[in-house]
């Protein structure tokens, strides 16, 4: 049994610590997405965590805990300063203006080779990453996402986003709740990128661009954001997928949009909609006591 797991995690253990990464990157803008931001910022952090941390570790020497916490703290930061200006916008703009952040930085990296590796990025980042550093980190993330979500804040959340005037007429200070949700977001997605550094050896800023962004937006919409498991369903599928339908070779993408067509089209809330759970739950308790 013990040679079979071992051979198992020999062969698939980055698919699986992926899992947890990416579904850190959901969780990030899920809470953007919790406040009505569409925000696409998060794989422009998730690159800064990324080359912040492995920076730190490389050439600082400093132990894997600061590098994690230096991989939070500099987008966290980035956030702070850059929500300013782009929070005032809402919708389309605020979602063109922070794609254009990424873009920003995706140029900067390619522009300072001496620091970063410029296109060839950084190669031989030590491989720290071990399965309970990133089941810590979604376990952790879980637990203050869930105590946020039942918070006074969390529903000051649920106000922005369901109504931004009424809910500043309420009291309510959208904008320091608006940057709260953008800088969490950014800290959540740059843990995942400090997490992936140390797991792939290897980093380059086109792992970080336009096309990385639309896939955490696609794997948070996919799952739902009516609940903390909806992002992380999301991510586990459009993770395994391209595994799933390997087989198909060059019709695997071809599947792989159907399936996501499918359910958009029959699931608009998600696949994680806990209302529509309950009525589930309910029809079959009424079909059993009939």
């Amino acid at each position: 049994m013990m040679e079979s797991f071992d051979s198992f995690w020999a062969i698939y253990s980055n698919l699986v610590l992926t899992l947890g990464t990416n579904s850190l990157l959901a969780l990030s803008i899920y809470l953007t997405l919790s406040c009505g931001l569409l925000a696409m910022a998060n794989a422009a952090f998730m690159g800064i965590g990324a080359y912040t941390a492995a920076l730190l570790t490389m050439n600082a020497g400093v132990p894997f805990g600061v590098a994690l916490a230096g991989g939070m703290a500099a987008p966290a930061l980035v956030a702070f300063v850059i929500g300013k200006p782009t929070l005032r916008l809402s919708g389309v703009y605020l979602a063109m203006a922070t794609l254009a952040f990424g873009e920003v930085v995706r140029i900067f990296v390619l522009n300072t080779e001496d620091i970063t590796g410029g296109a060839l990025g950084l190669n031989g980042i030590p491989q720290s990453t071990q399965w309970w550093h990133v089941l810590a980190s979604v376990g952790l993330s879980l637990l203050v996402l869930w105590r946020l979500r039942v918070s006074k804040v969390g529903r000051a959340f649920e106000a922005i986003k369901l109504d931004e005037t009424a809910a500043g007429l309420m009291g309510i200070d959208v904008n320091v709740h608006k940057m709260l949700a953008f800088v969490l977001g950014a800290a959540l997605a740059g843990l995942a990128g400090a997490l992936n550094a140390h797991l792939t050896f290897f980093i380059g800023p086109n792992e970080y661009g336009f096309d990385r962004g639309v896939e955490v937006l696609t794997m948070t919409i996919l799952g739902g954001i009516n609940g903390l498991m909806g992002p992380i369903s999301g991510a586990v599928i459009l993770t395994l997928l391209p595994e799933l339908l390997r087989g198909l070779k060059d019709f695997r993408l071809v599947v792989n949009g159907l399936i996501l067509v499918g359910i958009v089209l029959f699931l608009p809330r998600g696949l994680w909609d806990p209302a529509q759970l309950r009525r589930w739950f309910v029809w079959k308790l009424r079909r059993k006591a009939a």
